[in-house]
């Protein structure tokens, strides 16, 4: 007998592929670095593997019920951590190595300096000599004094500078780094600020060639804080999504809140639960800017008939010192988001029994992934009877992990698109973004709130983020494990069971063949 048909296992075999590519480009990426990127990489497969054989089981009809895949959740945890402590000893190692080999490398440039210093360069150029030197061919908006302070803190042992282009309001130093990237970044930011205080920020991006380039502006391009306007619709758009979280509840109640005021005490224990979990998101994200000491917006709510709210908008209101603190920050709302409604759904199906105060259509559970396999272990034969009695958790965790998924998309200034560009850089940010936009521009003729969020992109997130100061050196792979489980998550809880694979585990009333 066959169990799924060809368009099923096709779906099947294509998701297993993908995790399966993403799994086999991080070996070939971690491969270079030797046992610290495997260690690294490993990370990556732990983390993954719990989910990934997890779903394909339950693909293949076998179900594990709740303690199991705790089970499953505790040891990839302690395979984590161990695998976390062998990958900071071997670390340790290959750092002693770098700086002994870095301190040889400078010893030898200290010994070929004079050879290589040009005659050009003396004190009574007053300056002039060096400047023709790093190809200064028209003004620089930085005054004449300022930037001779800033070509003196160059060196052949940090970044040896060999053309200056004027950049808006500072300027372009492109020249050859000669260190590790972020202990030269830091070290030359030292030296700026120890020689003109806080008057300039600087830069180490990529230019277009791959290469890095140091870019010096003023602090007064820094990012400016909210105005008493822009906090003002913060407050007018929280005030919307309470009115729309209120509306939400009502309509999973079956009637419509604001023609029936006075029931209120039913609407409100829903509404509040959304309200919760938007705030463990933002809550998250702030803790998380607190301690990297990045001030924050206030959020911008997105109200929404449909799900209550689709998340908020906030802005960076200092600049990131580096990918790693802008990676940590973006995660962070998601996962304590994630976290709260993954723990309210559990909860909620784990309470949910004949006679729950919800009752909701079995076509409910085939709207994701995640929340369908969780759904079918905890609740089972339940899922065939056309309604399913719910407990009032199971329905606001659903609606939390929908509005944090959403979040997580990979696009623009979304928390998914600044983990891609914290990860990967802005220019595989940049086409993931268009990729994103034109999945949802498709996906928007057969769901609507696709397209809302094609408009919300388009129009208010579809820039990247600024650069960092320090846009060089990339996360660790263990955040970049971390991140690639959040996208994962992400499409697990977006993308909706097919009705032929729904049937066929018993979720919308069909015969379970299982």
């Amino acid at each position: 007998m066959e169990i799924f048909t060809a368009s099923e296992t096709s779906v099947i075999a294509l998701i297993l592929l993908v995790a399966l590519g993403i799994l086999t480009w991080g070996f070939y990426r971690a491969k270079p670095f030797g046992k610290v990127g495997i260690l690294a990489w490993l990370q990556s497969v732990v983390l993954m593997a719990p989910w990934l054989l997890f779903f394909g089981l339950f693909a293949a009809g076998i179900y594990l019920n709740l303690a199991a895949i705790l089970l499953l959740l505790v040891v990839s945890t302690g395979l984590y951590i161990f695998l976390g402590r062998q990958l900071r000893a071997a670390g340790q190692d290959v750092l002693l190595r770098e700086k002994a080999a870095k301190m040889m490398q400078a010893n030898q440039d200290s010994q070929q300096a004079p050879a290589e210093k040009s005659p050009e360069v003396t004190e009574s150029d007053n300056g002039k000599g060096k400047t023709e030197l790093l190809g200064i061919k028209q003004p620089i908006p930085i005054p004449e004094q300022d930037l001779k302070v800033i070509q003196g803190i160059f060196g052949i042992d940090t970044f040896f500078a060999t053309d200056t282009i004027p950049y808006q309001e500072g300027a372009i130093f492109k020249g050859n780094l000669r260190g590790e990237a972020e202990a030269t970044h830091n070290r030359l930011s030292a030296a700026l600020k120890e020689r003109l205080g806080d008057r300039y920020r600087l830069f180490m991006i990529e230019n277009p060639e791959g290469k890095p380039t140091i870019v010096v502006l003023p602090s007064s391009n820094d990012p400016k804080t909210s105005t008493l306007s822009q906090k003002l619709l913060a407050v007018i758009l929280l005030v919307a999504t309470i009115t729309t979280c209120l509306e939400t509840a009502g309509f999973f109640l079956g009637f419509d809140f604001y023609n029936n005021l006075s029931r209120i005490n039913e609407v409100l224990p829903i509404a509040v639960g959304i309200l919760v979990i938007l705030a463990a998101h933002e809550i998250g994200h702030w803790v998380m800017a607190k301690r990297h000491n990045v001030r924050l917006s206030f959020p911008y709510f997105i109200p929404a008939w449909q799900l209550g709210s689709f998340g908020a908008i906030t802005r960076f209101e200092s600049i990131l010192p580096n990918r790693k603190v802008m990676f940590d920050i973006a995660l962070a709302g998601p996962a304590a988001g994630g976290i709260v409604s993954l723990l309210m759904l559990i909860v909620g199906l784990t309470l949910s029994h004949e006679g729950s105060f919800f009752q909701v259509p079995a076509q409910f559970f085939q709207g994701s992934i995640l929340v369908g396999t969780l759904a079918k272990v905890i609740l089972g034969s339940a899922l065939q009877k056309p309604l399913v009695d719910v407990h009032p958790l199971t329905v606001i965790g659903w609606l939390g992990l929908v509005i944090t998924a959403l979040n997580t998309m990979p696009a623009g200034q979304l928390d998914g698109g600044r983990i891609v560009h914290a990860i990967y850089g802005r220019k595989i940010a940049s086409r993931v973004t268009l990729a994103t936009f034109i999945f949802l521009a498709i996906a928007a003729f057969a769901n609507p709130i696709a397209i809302y969020w094609a408009i919300i992109i388009l129009f208010l997130q579809r820039d990247l983020e600024r650069p960092s100061l320090n846009e060089i050196t990339e996360p660790d792979d263990a955040r970049a494990a971390l991140g690639l489980l959040a996208l994962f998550l992400m499409i697990t809880a977006l993308i909706p069971l097919t009705p032929g694979i729904a049937g066929r585990l018993g979720i919308g009333g069909a015969n379970n063949l299982f």
